[in-house]
């Protein structure tokens, strides 16, 4: 199997020390709110609309407008179409260097053959949404993108986008529903913060969860095999010690913040991050988001 994110690579041109902030109570309106809309979604799904009616209208040839024509580009997104028979018809993007190909074995960069599960999707239900990773020539490596496609005819049209990052607002409605998760049952809660498909595990959030008393941790959504090590003794690339710290505030104030650099699980690239945090149940519970 080819790996199209090399290939498309070879086509394309090419943190502070970290900080205690002061403990900063959830306010009740901004931990209820729920995660903001995804803006970039709707954008993408508007796109798919225009370009699907667009195939509707033409046939497969209207496919090829989405490289001639403006209307099926939207700043950072584009409008591609292919066969149900895996042979790629045209891009209004970086992947024009597929068309023609028959892209049915060509993988992420994990080596997920994507292409092929649209393609089964949209036989199967008329649409659908992929995850995958990808070569985002915007950063020059790969990183989780997601794509929304139609079946129209014989002709999947698509679009893709790079999800984007987690808001500090999102951080703390994340952290509410998960002390509320917890109060209902801690075992089902644990269990729930590491399922990579369920509502706490969104992109670059995530919760991480550390028995106060041990320093165990007893979940950790990007990271499961975390689980069972010794929070204690674990430090950010420039040798500070996070969950010591966090623990200091926490049974001080009950909850804080902590400013520290850590591995972006959607990037690869260690970043600033802010997490915050609430001792609960002898639990140290904390979400972060990665600063801009």
């Amino acid at each position: 199997m080819k790996s199209f994110g090399a290939y498309l690579k070879s086509l394309v041109i090419g943190a502070v020390l970290a900080t205690v902030a002061a403990p900063l109570p959830l306010l009740a309106e901004e931990a209820d709110a729920p995660i903001a809309a995804n803006a970039l979604q709707a954008r993408a799904e508007a796109l798919l609309d225009i370009a699907a009616r667009h195939v509707a209208e033409k046939g497969e040839a209207g496919a090829l407008d989405f490289a001639r024509q403006s209307a099926f580009v939207d700043r950072d997104l584009y409008a591609y179409a292919l066969r149900t028979d895996g042979v790629f018809l045209a891009s209004g993007g970086s992947s024009a260097a597929l068309v023609g190909d028959n892209v049915l074995d060509y993988t992420d960069t994990d080596g997920k053959a994507f292409f092929r599960e649209m393609i089964e999707i949209a036989g199967r239900d008329g649409q659908g949404s992929v995850e995958y990773r990808w070569f985002n020539p915007a950063d020059s490596r790969g990183e989780p993108k997601t794509t929304l496609f139609r079946k129209v005819g014989e002709v999947i049209v698509a679009v893709g986008y790079y999800p984007p990052r987690a808001t500090a607002l999102e951080a703390r409605a994340m952290l509410r529903t998960a002390l509320r998760a917890l109060d209902g049952g801690k075992d089902a809660a644990l269990a729930e913060f590491q399922d990579l498909n369920g509502r706490f595990v969104r992109n670059d959030l995530y919760v991480f969860v550390v028995d106060a008393e041990s320093g165990r941790f007893l979940a950790h959504g990007a990271t499961p095999a975390m689980v069972g090590t010794d929070g204690f003794e674990l430090q950010d690339p420039r040798g500070q010690y996070i969950i010591r710290q966090m623990l200091e505030i926490a049974r001080k104030d009950g909850s804080g913040e902590l400013d520290y650099f850590w591995r972006n699980p959607t990037t690869g690239k260690v970043e600033s991050k802010h997490t915050l945090f609430r001792l609960s149940q002898g639990l140290l519970v904390a979400v972060g988001s990665y600063n801009r």
